[in-house]
Order: C-alpha cells, then sequence, then structure tokens
C-alpha cells in the first residue's frame, strides 16, 4: 500500500503548495495580517510533515523492492523473504522492540504536540489521518496484510471532516500504540507484571475510546475485525456482504432509488424526476465469550497475545455465522433469512412441500435484472446436494462446472455455503432454503475495538482455584439488509 499512500500524499501537498502560492500571490509585496499569517503557517509545517511522511513510505517502498530483488536472486532465500510477512515478536518477548519501534524518528503515537497546533476541523482530520497511516506502517504485532487491510479501513472509512473527523484514525493511534500493546501483552501473562509509566500513560489514552469500564481494549493490530478483513473468513455471509466500520451505536447509511430519467420536448420543462433518498439504520448490538486457558498453557505459550486474537476471530466467527443467517434483530443482527420473511422477495414453490428444477430457475427469474449483474447465491450445502441429484440432463444442466467438491457456479451466479440455513424439506411447514441477491445490500457494521476483562483465578463449585486464569471478551456487531429488492429468497412450501 506504501505506493497509494505516496500519490495521496503527492496529492495533499500538491493542493497544500498551491493554496501557499495563491496566498502568496494575493499579498504580493505587503505583508500577511495575523489571520492569514496563521493559515500560511499551518500550510507550511503541514507541507513539511507530508515531506516527511512521503521520505518514509519511499524508503519502506524501496527496502521492499529490494527483499523481492534479493528473493528472486537468491531461490535459497525465499523462505525466509515469505516469513518476513509472519507476525512481528510479541513485545514482552522482546523487550526492546517496543521501544525501537515507537522512537524511531518521529513517533506519529505522539499526539501532545497536535494540542497547541490551533488546527481547523478539517486539517485536524487530515493530520490524524496522515499519523494513523504512518502508524500502521509501523504498528508491532502485525502481518503485511493487516497493515494493508488497515490501511483500506482507514482510507475508506475515517473522513477528515464533519462530526466524526478523525475518530478512526484516534482508535488506530492509541490501540496500536507499542507502549499499549506491549502492556496487553504484560496484563494478558498475569497480575504480577507491573507497568511501566509510558504503559500506564498509553492504557489510560487506550481505555478512552471504550464506552465500559474495565478490561482492556484490544490491540487495534490484534482486533478480530481486522483479522477477518485482513487474513479472510470462512463465513460465506461475512465474505460476501458489504462491511462498514461504525463509530458509534447505530450505522447509518444513506439509499436512493434510481433517478427518473424523462423524454422531454425541445424548449420544454424536465419533468419532476426527483430521487427519493433513505437513510437505513443497522444498530450494533453486544457479543460476549469466555475464554478460559490453564496457567501452564499460558506460561508455555511463547507467543499470548497472538494466540489470544486467533481464539476471539474464530469465536467472534461461529456467533456471527448464525447471527447473520437467522438473527432476530432483536438483541442481535437481523439475519438475512429473518429480513426477507414475510416480504415481497420471498418466493414460492412451484408444488406444494416440493422442491423441483424449476424453482431454482423460478427464482432466478423473479430477481431483478439490475441486481442479477452481482447475484450470489447462499444456501446449505444439503440443498446444493438435492440440485445435483435432479437428474442428469437437469442437475447436471445447472452448474457451470461440475467437481469433486460443491461445484462454484448455480446458473452462473457463485454459489456459496451458508451451513446455518434450512438443509432439510419439512411437510406443512415454510423451508426458507436458498438466497439469491446482490449481497452488497446486506450490510455488516463493525463497531471497532473489543474489549477484554482478564480474570486472575477461576474457582470451583467448593470455591477453589481450578488453577485456571479466564479472558471475559465482548464486543458489538450489527447487520441487516439495506434493500430488500435486491435479493430472492426460494420458499418450499
Amino acid at each position: 500500500m506504501s505506493t497509494k499512500s505516496i500519490e495521496r500524499i503527492n496529492a495533499r501537498l500538491a493542493e497544500v503548495r498551491q493554496e501557499i502560492e495563491r496566498i502568496d500571490a494575493d499579498a504580493g509585496d505587503a505583508p500577511l495580517d495575523e489571520r492569514t499569517s496563521v493559515v500560511w503557517g499551518e500550510l507550511r509545517q503541514e507541507a513539511e510533515e507530508l515531506v516527511t511522511q512521503r521520505a518514509h513510505f519511499v524508503q519502506r517502498e524501496a527496502d521492499r523492492a529490494q527483499l523481492r530483488s534479493y528473493a528472486l536472486a537468491n531461490p535459497a532465500a525465499r523462505l525466509k523473504a515469505v516469513n518476513s510477512d509472519d507476525m512481528d515478536a510479541d513485545p514482552l518477548g522482546e523487550p526492546r522492540s517496543s521501544e525501537d519501534r515507537s522512537r524511531r524518528g518521529t513517533s506519529p503515537w505522539d499526539l501532545s504536540s497536535l494540542r497547541n497546533l490551533g488546527m481547523s476541523q478539517e486539517h485536524f482530520g487530515s493530520e490524524l489521518r496522515a499519523r494513523a497511516l504512518t502508524a500502521i506502517e509501523r504498528m508491532p504485532g502485525a502481518t503485511q496484510a493487516r497493515r494493508e487491510a488497515a490501511t483500506r479501513m482507514v482510507e475508506e472509512f475515517d473522513p477528515i471532516e464533519g462530526p466524526t473527523a478523525g475518530a478512526l484514525s484516534r482508535h488506530v493511534l492509541l490501540a496500536s500504540d507499542p507502549d499499549y500493546f506491549r502492556a496487553f501483552s504484560k496484563a494478558a501473562r498475569g497480575p504480577a507484571l507491573s507497568f511501566t509509566e509510558d504503559e500506564r500513560r498509553a492504557v489510560e489514552r487506550a481505555m478512552s475510546l471504550t464506552d465500559a469500564a474495565g478490561g482492556y481494549l484490544v490491540p487495534f493490530q490484534l482486533d478480530p475485525t481486522l483479522i477477518l478483513i485482513s487474513d479472510g473468513t470462512a463465513n460465506p455471509i461475512r465474505a460476501i456482504s458489504r462491511t462498514v466500520v461504525a463509530t458509534g451505536d447505530v450505522w447509518n447509511g444513506v439509499s436512493s432509488t434510481n433517478a427518473q430519467w424523462s423524454w422531454d420536448a425541445e424548449a420544454a420543462e424536465v419533468s419532476d424526476d426527483t430521487t427519493t433518498f433513505g437513510q437505513p439504520l443497522v444498530p450494533v448490538y453486544k457479543a460476549a465469550g469466555f475464554i478460559p486457558i490453564s496457567i501452564e498453557a499460558l506460561a508455555d505459550e511463547q507467543n499470548v497475545t497472538t494466540a489470544i486474537s486467533d481464539v476471539l476471530a474464530a469465536g467472534k466467527e461461529d456467533l456471527e455465522a448464525a447471527g447473520f443467517t437467522t438473527g432476530s434483530g432483536s438483541g442481535q443482527p437481523t439475519g438475512i433469512v429473518t429480513a426477507l420473511t414475510g416480504g415481497s422477495s420471498v418466493v414460492t414453490s412451484t408444488t406444494t412441500d416440493t422442491f423441483a428444477v424449476g424453482d431454482v430457475y423460478k427464482t432466478e427469474t423473479a430477481l431483478p435484472a439490475r441486481h442479477r449483474r452481482r447475484g450470489q447465491w447462499a444456501a446449505n450445502k444439503a440443498i446444493y446436494q438435492s440440485i445435483r441429484q435432479f437428474g442428469t440432463s437437469d442437475g447436471h444442466a445447472l452448474w457451470e462446472r461440475i467437481g469433486n467438491g460443491q461445484p462454484p457456479e448455480l446458473l452462473g451466479y457463485p454459489a456459496h455455503e451458508a451451513s446455518d440455513m434450512d438443509g432439510t424439506i419439512s411437510a406443512t411447514v415454510d423451508n426458507l432454503i436458498m438466497v439469491l441477491g446482490d449481497w452488497q445490500n446486506y450490510v455488516i457494521a463493525d463497531r471497532l475495538g473489543m474489549t477484554i476483562e482478564f480474570i486472575s483465578h477461576l474457582f470451583g463449585s467448593n470455591r477453589r482455584p481450578t488453577g485456571q486464569r479466564g479472558f471475559y471478551a465482548y464486543y458489538r456487531v450489527g447487520a441487516d439488509s439495506v434493500n430488500d429488492a435486491a435479493f430472492r429468497m426460494l420458499n418450499v412450501t
């Protein structure tokens, strides 16, 4: 992502220099007034900071190019080059790693200078974003894939102006701070390890991001939300849906109908072609999990922070797979099946309680053409197997390709296995077995920031220690269809 970062910096640098030249040209030989002088000084300072950031990214890109060149020229070194993209060393295992990373040049995590610059809101948001992108490049405990995913997240979801300007960047900076990462690692190991003064301050700053008292915010580079974006997800609904980052309790979107174009005569007043805008809302809900771990396992684990993050991500996926499919929408996400049930997007089978080849075609035909262009199926594996057994002439003809496993495309649309969807056909009841649609209209809103409370000792029924510690984790997420017309769901009833 360094190349894109350089392009972004160059574009902003050109804008800043152009504005400085405009101020100089307008002033001519006359001195600048007080207000203009302040603006000129802020622009000059921003330009200097952008030049420094660009130099950092240019050097990083050169280092990467040299590494790739060396790996190609030395086949024996390729394994080592690949391993360079693994997780960075646990800063608790290598005590100097945190300090070395945070003190290399100007630290992006040092936000004390921002309080004295008197920046405009837009300039402040831009500065936070620039620092967050630099921090992402330097943060310990991350793979290159996670750094690239984090960069996309900041650039796509963090505005530089408006009431939420810089909120996501601030989260990145406080939660990825090497001092905080190291403090989190210590807390995970055990209460006997004390914090340094820098680590204590980093914990206080990071916890200002959470709504709840107590616990530790999961470091940004270990956050399951980022892990699932960067490392891939086994949850098919999350993989194909639109994912957004929510910084509040509700994600607010904007939707609209198509512009109503018309044929108008020459010199005639144009007809009313007003587009109707809507504001879909996706509330986020709390989910929690509990992880017991023996004292022996905790002591033997070389990189406890990595182990915790992997366990949290796996549990998050298991819970969400069901929630995004059949979640009730009450205290939990609204699953796609729940969202579509009872609406005009439901297609009923031609024959009562019978699933036949014609129902697959019927579902596809019912989906509007504008949504078929990006259509994708979701169904239980058992349903796909039933389709394959419709017969040699019928079942096989539906599939784009036939393989040993699940065929990848059904009627030319990608087919995804959703285990939590109905896999059996039962008489006299609804059997909501298949969904076809444009999944960009099913929104998953992740509230960035998972919190963990470390429980020093677990106790048995006789109130004696069991030799285990506990990790109580909680986070928030929401999901819902923002346009039911983009889907069709087959009901064999």
